[in-house]
């Protein structure tokens, strides 16, 4: 990415109309902001330490986290066990919240295939989950979650979670996972766009 299209995204962020510089025209209709109203549970997941973190929008630029936890899976515990303490949190989350839509980054490229096969069954789990509770699912690149969230591509996970943070005004910094599902969901918040006939 060039200086000048760097300077174009800042430059879109502060005008706030970052989701338009990077999704393009259907971020407007009719001259105006549609805004996203409901609660969104965002998902980083992982074999060992999946994040998940509900955020409620009621139709402005800021969320209100609901709740964030992180599923902590033991290194004796096996597969199958990691899988289904994925499955259950996420449950967990979609019956205990008025979760309207469920929201995960893509399967990120890796060169080792048993890493990509484990990251899959992770994601696989959590999205049988939403299936099973009747939530609709939305996958975001990394590279688009950052570019919404900080207005930067290659932003740290440092940068990140510290937007995260002023973004949700909460007071201290999310554990790394838990941030990066806030920001999935802030992701959804900010470029979902319903389909309008």
């Amino acid at each position: 990415m060039g200086k000048s299209s760097v300077r174009a995204l800042w430059k879109a962020k502060l005008e706030g109309s970052l989701a338009k510089e990077v999704l393009g025209a259907d971020w407007e209709r009719d001259g105006r902001r549609r805004k996203f109203r409901g609660t969104v549970l965002g998902i980083d997941s992982s074999l060992r330490g999946t994040g998940l973190a509900v955020v409620e929008f009621a139709g402005d630029d800021r969320g209100v986290l609901l709740h964030s936890e992180t599923v902590r899976m033991a290194k004796s515990a096996t597969m199958a066990d990691c899988l289904g303490g994925i499955y259950r949190a996420v449950a967990s989350c979609c019956g205990q919240f008025d979760v309207l839509h469920v929201s995960l980054e893509q399967t990120i490229y890796v060169q080792n295939f048993q890493t990509a096969q484990v990251l899959g069954a992770a994601r696989g789990a959590a999205i049988a989950a939403a299936s099973v509770a009747e939530k609709p699912v939305f996958e975001y690149a990394p590279l688009r979650v950052k570019q919404a969230v900080v207005g930067v591509g290659r932003a740290s996970k440092a940068q990140v979670a510290k937007t995260v943070m002023g973004l949700l005004g909460h007071g201290a910094m999310l554990a790394a996972d838990e941030a990066d599902a806030a920001g999935v969901a802030l992701c959804h918040a900010f470029t979902y766009r319903a389909k309008v006939e």
